[in-house]
């Protein structure tokens, strides 16, 4: 682990600063378990692993460099939030490491919940590797919630913030399709690659109404589970006059599976560098 102010990743240094309260900036990236070097079980991480790794890490500092409370956005089985007091382990994934959305979970005066979905896990693990003296709340979203109630959550969840006198940043955890290749967790379906690059341009472009054109249905059919946090990230933009400026850190699916890291600003530039 390293202290924020030292964080030397291979994307853009970023001064400690705040900017003056509400809403400010989103990060969206991956959740693939290997981004934890502990669950790599001790075999070489490859350039691969380390290049999407990086990204979130540096994504994580940066938001964390302008806005030191954050809302993570994440699915699950279930619609339900979770307070800086929750702390989660990775216990599921054969190692069992504690992380925590305030604080340091490692000093283990907190139980560990057992039912914490990996986003909200990847998302803990990222701020206690960045970002230790951030608070995070995390709002879990049913991975079958309707495109309606996504932008609905997205819209209510940018009010909240808004509201809020403090500094706030979004952290979108969500995976594209988890079939683009036979070695791929859902094996290789020919209709995943179109439907990834719907995905990928709508979020590289920051286009809120392709995001939340996405259909359910044939987003599941490819394992693209990350669908409703996706919608959710449109809905965080959907009121605005124009669209995101949206700066794609990375985007490739060296699994089989669509991972992107991209930093999302609203439109009138409220965050500094």
């Amino acid at each position: 682990m390293v202290a924020h102010g030292d964080w030397q990743g291979a994307g853009p240094l970023w001064r400690a600063t705040t900017v003056d309260g509400v809403f400010c900036l989103a990060a969206l990236v991956p959740s693939p378990p290997i981004l934890v070097p502990e669950l790599c079980g001790g075999l070489g991480a490859g350039a691969a692993v380390d290049e999407v790794r990086m990204a979130a890490l540096n994504a994580a500092a940066e938001l964390a460099a302008v806005a030191p409370h954050w809302t993570v956005v994440g699915v699950g089985a279930g619609d339900r939030l979770a307070g800086p007091e929750t702390v989660g382990t990775f216990r599921g994934f054969g190692v069992d490491l504690a992380v925590g959305l305030g604080g340091t979970a490692a000093t283990g005066d907190r139980d560990a919940d057992p039912d914490l979905p990996l986003p909200v896990l990847i998302a803990a693990w990222l701020r206690e590797q960045t970002a230790p003296h951030a608070l995070a709340q995390a709002w879990i979203v049913d991975a079958g919630t309707p495109t309606g109630e996504c932008a609905e959550l997205g819209a209510k969840l940018r009010a909240e913030l808004d509201a809020d006198p403090r500094p706030q940043g979004v952290l979108v955890v969500a995976d594209g399709a988890s079939t683009l290749s036979t070695s791929a967790p859902g094996y290789f379906d020919p209709r995943a690659a179109d439907r990834q690059a719907a995905l990928d341009n709508a979020l590289s472009a920051g286009d809120r109404d392709r995001l939340l054109a996405l259909d359910p249905l044939e987003c599941a059919e490819v394992g693209m589970r990350g669908r409703a946090a996706f919608q959710v990230l449109g809905g965080l933009f959907g009121a605005d006059p124009a669209a995101p400026t949206v700066e794609t850190r990375y985007q490739d699916a060296p699994f089989g599976v669509g991972y992107q890291v991209s930093m999302w600003r609203p439109h009138n530039g409220a965050e500094q560098r």
